[in-house]
């Protein structure tokens, strides 16, 4: 049998028997047992009843979370001339063309988020298989292929949270810190369980949201009533 340190086994006896809780009880009980020495994401995975494999299964998008994500997000941009120099102005922390392209094919990535301008795109295609299995490829489906750079890269820095449905049909974010208060946390659980709700694809077919689950990065996960989180309770 497994042997737990101390911390582990006091947050698993924390957890002992708890199963389907209430949004708000899920957001105590993942904060209250966050005890790790550095501030730790609160995750979130949603089992969803879809087979990404199909195009009109597919589940993707964003979402501008209330209290922001806690995390410091670097955003580059695929941009020339004024377009260039309006993400610089918004605060992108990387803008380049050509450049920026051959710093990547480099294997040098340090940035979270990936802006282009639609003109940018013959470039950014050539990054698709270094970019794309990061997540990290511009797509015009969340609005990261855009001509309003200064509101994507806006978006990037306050929060916003993109999500994408992986081959068993699971979406996992992170959706604040454990620093956040049990309230904040709640209120950003309900956001993003929104935002996937109101992605649901129409090929899509039974049982959309089937399991919801919420820990902290070093914590055990527990499980989230689904009706409690859909507002169906």
């Amino acid at each position: 049998m497994a042997k737990f340190g101390k911390r582990t086994a006091a947050a698993r006896a924390a957890f002992e028997g708890k199963n389907n809780v209430t949004v708000a009880e899920a957001a105590a009980l993942v904060k209250d047992n966050a005890k790790a020495k550095f501030d730790e994401t609160v995750e979130i995975a949603m089992t969803l009843g879809v087979d990404p494999r199909h195009a009109d299964q597919m589940v993707r998008g964003t979402v501008s979370l209330p209290h922001g994500t806690g995390k410091t997000v670097r955003v580059a941009v695929f941009a020339r001339g004024e377009k260039a120099d309006e993400a610089k102005a918004a605060g992108a922390d990387i803008v380049g063309a050509e450049d920026l392209m051959e710093t990547i094919q480099g294997g040098t990535i340090d940035f979270d988020r990936c802006i282009a301008t639609p003109d940018m795109m013959a470039i950014v295609g050539r990054l698709g298989k270094v970019l794309g299995p990061r997540n990290l490829m511009p797509n015009p489906r969340v609005g990261t292929v855009t001509m309003d750079v200064k509101q994507a890269v806006e978006d990037a820095k306050g929060g916003q949270v993109q999500f994408k449905a992986e081959k068993a049909g699971v979406v996992h974010a992170g959706i604040g810190k454990a620093s956040f208060s049990a309230k904040q946390i709640e209120e950003n659980m309900l956001a993003f369980v929104d935002a996937v709700g109101k992605a649901k694809p129409s090929g899509a077919k039974g049982t959309y949201m089937k399991k919801i689950a919420v820990s902290s990065t070093m914590g055990p996960g527990v499980s989230v009533d689904v009706a409690s989180a859909t507002g169906n309770a």
